[in-house]
């Protein structure tokens, strides 16, 4: 597995490299799928008059999806800690779903229960970090496409008040999405077909 730590407007020391590495591994551990890679930034947060903090961020891939989480500590170390708890957390929630959906694939099939083949995939689903509500689906709601220059969706994302607004862009005619970042300022998600 290819763990790569990098830094951001700081040097990466070997102890944080190993640390790091190795709280990746201790965050992989509830899982049995091999990442394809794994990639870990580290970076100092810079405040004018405030003590300085430091994120951890860890990005992880596995076959079609991509679990990503960071976290914020006065600490590096700390920051690095609270990060692979996060990315523990979320790959114990990606490997129930990933069970309950199989489980319900053999139910449907008409197969017994995977549940009793397999003591781990028991354990996983009664796992009270496992299963949260707030990962469940409560609402769909069906916009219509406008169409917009950037500069107009970022003026509806301000007009709304939410974290991001979904629009059709006028140019190029493909769905975008400008988000707001919690650094301040806001990004755009556009498709890797636009990239020049």
């Amino acid at each position: 597995m290819d763990i790569q730590v990098l830094g951001r407007k700081m040097q990466v020391t070997e102890g944080l490299r190993e640390h790091s590495v190795a709280k990746v591994e201790d965050a992989l551990r509830v899982i049995e799928a091999e990442p394809t890679s794994v990639d870990v930034v580290l970076r100092p947060q810079i405040y004018k008059n405030q003590k300085d903090h430091f994120t951890a961020e860890f990005t992880i891939r596995l076959k079609g999806y991509v679990v990503r989480v960071s976290a914020t500590k006065e600490d590096m170390y700390a920051a690095i800690d609270e990060a692979s708890r996060m990315a523990a957390r979320q790959l114990r929630k990606f490997k129930t779903k990933m069970i309950d959906r199989r489980q319900r694939a053999a139910k449907r099939e008409g197969f017994e229960d995977i549940q009793q083949n397999s003591p781990m995939e028991a354990q996983v689903l009664h796992d009270e970090d496992a299963i949260d509500e707030d990962d469940l689906l409560v609402r769909t709601k069906y916009i219509p496409f406008t169409k917009l220059t950037e500069e107009e969706a970022l003026v509806q994302t301000d007009l709304i008040g939410h974290d991001f607004f979904v629009y059709e862009d006028m140019q190029t005619g493909n769905v975008h999405v400008v988000y707001r970042r919690k650094d301040g300022g806001y990004g755009i998600l556009k498709p890797d077909t636009e990239e020049k």
